[in-house]
């Protein structure tokens, strides 16, 4: 695989001019199919085959209701009135009635018999039907229209709140705090490179893989289903990854510049080595991505699949465009820096490369490199350095044993969105349950049987413990099926309604077996929760492939039997960190309001396995950066602490500049308030933070400085029979293999 990258990298150095057009042309037709053959993404929260989602199916077979948007719309009088009162009442019903006489409006709720009335009488919810179809957006002249028509009901006194999906805020996949977060891993960039142009090629080449993905995933939602949530997790790791793979590959070409050779040579070199190392890492992220896929969730598929595709674009630009653009670039790329003996440009790679040539430099290190000197100091007390470190690293993810899980709902939506605001109004006004209310399915071809078998599930009802409210059995025009609603005196999120849901279903099953009917527990909430219990019972399965994933492929990269284990028992600990900091913030509350938590309460059911996939693969990306330039210092030299050290000096730096980069980009998503998507960028966020400067800056240096030679021992039944994967290019076999390079760090980092 390096000889190939190398030929790649080397043409694409020489004919810059026409690799550019090349992809630049390919990256059009992407743009242009996509955009012209765009599909809508689904809102899709549901498991087919699963009981609630089967009930579901059927209830709307019986009950068939408009595919369309819908609203509603909450009343509340002032304080010591009632909206029955005459002179509040009228205006309601009028209000109802313009807001009925709007173009774009299909239904609403009669003032008489549809509104529901709270018990103390200050508050009324109507409901409003839209013409426009579910799963698109209703035009904001409609919506306006709509709240017009409330105002003379404003000014009698009422107060009004606009809820439901119509109202609902759409987020755009990026906004100004992800361009903030751009903004600030350019300054990294900056401060990294001492160079605008070098900065730049990593943002170019992410920000164009980020659009290629997004224009093929509009294309592939014409013809598949693809969730609402997948741009936003694509376009996160997509610019993650891809500003830090071609921060990797730029780095490596100007290390290489600043010992003299030639822009070509160093940008095929760049790519073979530095480009197997991204190859093997990217594999690794886009593997666990499309993992997710087992979990038996489209809208968890959808995701994986989506950003996984835009990892491998990310990994795609960096070894194809990234040259051309490097080719392009020339010697424009070569750390400045001047010598005053000697007036002549010598890059301050350079002098390290001339100061590194004895084995007793590397082993003291390079005293002006911050990595370098933190790792000396870790050396100095491994055994300190690792109590310490473990410490740590179990006090932040103690809160991670109190991770509660839930579908999202209007409940986490920002507190000044009018949803939210109607979502609290409706559950302080009718009782938390009346946000998340339940359904129970009688179905059989007997009408008689159907009546006699919705009546017994009535009477059992009243006798069940955790419901507020029992609606009237609602028979279907065709007489085989009926329905009862059920309100939960607790909300939809919580543990007590699932468990409710599980006891129904128990409470439920000997009827349907007396009666000979089909019973089932249905509606929105029991699906959710489903989809919840399914998440939760696949995280622990899709865990153990991970771990099992990352031991085998560590001991295929690394040839030891050590690494790989410590390598993954430091994922677990990142992970365990992330999860815990998500509980403190997003379910305790601490620096909620700093960091633009609105709401407090168990997160995204599929947060933890989402995070658990994308972290994986970032870890081992770090890992092997770090642990390949220790393993090439130990090939050659033997002396296990020096390799540490070297590894430090070869790494650190680049490793610093991506996960800072990383923690930049998760961090501006956070602050886009969208519930789903604020969990998982904090927890990566965080992640991503522990993993590269806790676990593979300090415990790892003191892992290996106290395991010593035994840290790279392999049983040799076991070489013999494992694949050889050349991670950095080390076999590589050039055209001019008479051609030496000066100095050739493990991982491109001296800049």
């Amino acid at each position: 695989m390096a000889t190939l990258l190398y030929r790649l990298g080397a043409l694409g150095a020489r004919r810059w001019r026409t690799m550019l057009a090349v992809w630049l042309l390919v990256l059009a037709a992407v743009i242009g199919l996509g955009f012209s053959a765009a599909g809508d993404f689904q809102d899709s929260g549901s498991i087919p085959g699963s009981p609630a989602q089967t009930a579901l199916t059927k209830m709307d077979r019986h009950f068939p209701s408009p595919d369309v948007q819908s609203a509603q719309i909450v009343f509340q009088a002032p304080a010591g009135q009632k909206v029955t009162d005459p002179g509040l009442s009228k205006v309601l019903g009028s209000t109802l009635a313009a807001t009925g006489d709007v173009s774009g409006v299909t239904e609403v709720s009669d003032p008489d018999e549809d509104v529901t009335v709270s018990k103390d009488g200050r508050t009324a919810v109507a409901d409003v039907s839209f013409s426009t179809k579910a799963e698109e957006d209703v035009p904001t002249a409609t919506l306006n229209a709509v709240e017009a028509a409330g105002e003379q009901a404003e000014q009698a006194g009422l107060k009004i709140i606009y809820g439901g999906d119509a109202f609902a805020e759409s987020t755009a996949p990026i906004g100004p705090t992800e361009l903030v977060g751009l903004g600030v891993a350019l300054v990294i960039l900056v401060i990294t490179f001492g160079s605008l142009v070098a900065a730049g090629l990593p943002l170019l080449t992410a920000a164009l893989g980020v659009v290629g993905t997004m224009a093929a995933m509009m294309g592939a939602a014409s013809m598949l289903d693809v969730s609402d949530n997948a741009p936003t997790l694509a376009m996160m790791l997509g610019l993650a990854v891809g500003i830090d793979y071609a921060l990797f590959i730029v780095s490596r070409h100007r290390a290489q510049l600043a010992t003299g050779m030639p822009v070509v040579e160093s940008v095929a070199r760049a790519n073979a080595t530095a480009g197997s190392a991204v190859v093997f890492a990217g594999a690794t992220v886009v593997i666990a991505l499309a993992g997710l896929s087992v979990a038996g969730v489209p809208m968890l598929t959808s995701m994986g699949l989506a950003s996984a595709g835009a990892v491998a674009s990310a990994v795609v630009l960096a070894l194809g465009l990234l040259p051309a653009l490097l080719g392009m670039a020339g010697r424009r790329l070569v750390p400045k820096s001047r010598s005053i003996r000697s007036r002549r440009p010598i890059s301050r790679l350079g002098r390290r490369a001339r100061r590194g040539t004895t084995h007793g430099n590397r082993a003291h290190g390079d005293r002006s490199s911050l990595g370098v000197r933190w790792t000396q100091a870790v050396l100095r007390r491994p055994v300190r350095a690792l109590i310490l470190g473990t410490v740590t690293v179990v006090a932040l993810a103690f809160p991670a044993m109190q991770l509660k899980l839930a579908v999202t709902d209007d409940g986490n939506s920002p507190a000044a969105t009018s949803t939210r605001q109607a979502y609290d109004t409706i559950s302080d006004a009718f009782g938390p349950g009346a946000n998340g209310p339940l359904v129970i399915l009688v179905e059989d071809k007997d009408p008689t049987v159907v009546d006699s078998a919705a009546d017994q599930v009535e009477e059992k009802l009243h006798s069940v413990k955790g419901i507020a409210d029992v609606s009237d059995i609602d028979v279907a025009e065709d007489k085989q099926a009926a329905r009862i609603q059920i309100v939960p005196e607790t909300g939809p999120r919580t543990p007590q309604t699932s468990s409710l849901v599980s006891q129904l279903r128990t409470e439920m099953r000997p009827l349907a077996a007396s009666s000979g009917s089909y019973i089932a527990v249905t509606g929105l909430t029991a699906v959710s929760i489903d989809v919840s219990d399914k998440l939760s019972g696949a995280l622990v399965p899709f865990g153990i492939v991970v771990v099992g994933f990352s031991l085998l492929l560590l001991m295929i990269a690394f040839r030891s039997i050590a690494i790989p284990v410590k390598a993954t028992i430091g994922f677990l600990f990142s992970l365990g960190a992330a999860f815990g900091a998500t509980v403190a913030v997003f379910q305790w509350g601490w620096l909620s309001g700093l960091l633009g938590v609105d709401s407090t309460g168990p997160v995204a059911s599929f947060m933890p396995i989402i995070v658990m996939a994308v972290l994986f693969g970032l870890a081992m990306d770090y890992e092997v950066f770090l642990v390949s330039a220790m393993r090439e210092d130990y090939v050659r030299h033997r002396n296990a602490r020096a390799a540490v050290v070297s590894g430090a000096r070869n790494a650190a730096r680049v490793v610093t500049a991506a996960a800072l980069i990383m923690v930049s980009v998760f961090i501006s998503f956070l602050f886009s308030h969208d519930a789903d998507t604020m969990a998982i960028a904090f927890a990566l966020a965080f992640g991503v933070l522990v993993d590269a400067f806790l676990v593979r800056m300090t415990l790892v240096p003191a892992v290996m400085a106290l395991l010593g030679d035994r840290a790279w021992w392999l049983p040799r039944r076991l070489d013999r029979v494992l694949p050889h994967l050349d991670v950095e290019g080390d076999n590589l076999h050039t055209p001019d293999s008479t051609q030496q390079v000066a100095v050739e760090p493990s991982v491109p980092v001296n800049l």
